[in-house]
Formats: C-alpha cells, structure tokens, sequence
C-alpha cells in the first residue's frame, strides 16, 4: 500500500516542467517560507508589534516563542538520529525507475521535514487553534511535495507527522 500511494504521487512528476516547478517550490522553497510565516504568527499573536516598548513584550515573550521553533528543531534532530537506526532507502534508491525532481541523500524515515512542520504546527496549534490547523495544512502539502518529488514515501512522512506530533505534545507537557 505504502508503494502504491507513493506511486499515485509520483507519477504526477516528469509529467511537464510547470508541474515539477510547482512541486520543487512546495517541497524546497515554502518550508522556508512557513518558518517566516510561523515567526510572523508568533511575534503577531503575542502582540510584540502593538506594545509601547516592542523589546520588553518580545523579552517577556520570547521563552514561548523560542519554544516553538525549538519544539521543530529538536523533532527534526530526534528523525535524523532515528534515520541511522531505521535505514529506510529512499524512493530513487528502492526503485531504478524514480528519478527525484531534489537531490537528497541519506535514508528516508522518518521525514526530518514531517517531523520539524509538524511540530511546528502542533505548538502553534497549542496558542491558537485555527493557525495551528493551518500550519498543519502547511505540513501536508510539504509532506505530499516531498512525495511527489521522489524523495519519500508516504510512511516516511506519517512517521515524521507522528514523530513532530509527539514531541511537541511532550514539550507542551514539560
């Protein structure tokens, strides 16, 4: 099942140059886009802009803020650390016949992207409740991007969903 689901996925690739334009920008470009978006959301919703004195609201602020980035960096190191232990190839090195539309390297679960935007969009999901649904909307689509470009199957970004999901509740908790 795990290889039919990517295929569906992948067989959409090398179909025109726009198309694969479209999946290396949402596979490459607008994680790094989210990040911005997900500082902007947090900066924004813990009124730093609107305060009198921006530096002290940021200070006062800031242990909550840096946790959510935290929360992804540390979901992301936790993925790479369980690559070495779980050495799934990657889609192009189980299959000759995929050709990725990104250079990767490495083994392929979990996704250290799932892991990092999804809990991204958990902590976040913990201050406010419809942005959280959107920057997990954002995860998806990095998620099925990845897919799609060749670089990992469907298991390996349920397992990083999973993975982000868990360390941001644990976060959360602590």
């Amino acid at each position: 099942m795990n290889e039919t689901i990517f295929f569906f996925f992948y067989n959409l690739a090398h179909q025109s140059d726009l198309l694969d334009q479209v999946i290396v920008f949402f596979a490459v470009y607008f994680p790094y886009i989210v990040i911005i978006l997900a500082g902007v959301f947090l900066l924004v919703h813990h009124e730093v802009f609107k305060a009198e004195s921006t530096v002290q609201v940021f200070l006062e602020k800031k242990k909550e803020i840096l946790r959510a980035f935290f929360v992804g960096i540390m979901a992301w190191v936790l993925a790479y650390g369980l690559k070495f232990f779980i050495q799934i190839p990657r889609p192009f090195d189980a299959f000759l016949q995929v050709r990725s539309l990104i250079p990767e390297s490495g083994y392929s679960f979990p996704s250290g992207h799932a892991a990092f935007f999804m809990a991204l969009a958990f902590i976040i999901f913990f201050f406010h409740k419809k942005a959280g649904y959107i920057f997990m909307f954002f995860a998806l689509i990095i998620g099925l991007a990845r897919i799609t470009s060749g670089v990992h199957f469907p298991i390996d970004i349920l397992g990083g969903f999973a993975l982000g999901a868990l360390v941001a509740y644990f976060v959360k908790s602590v």
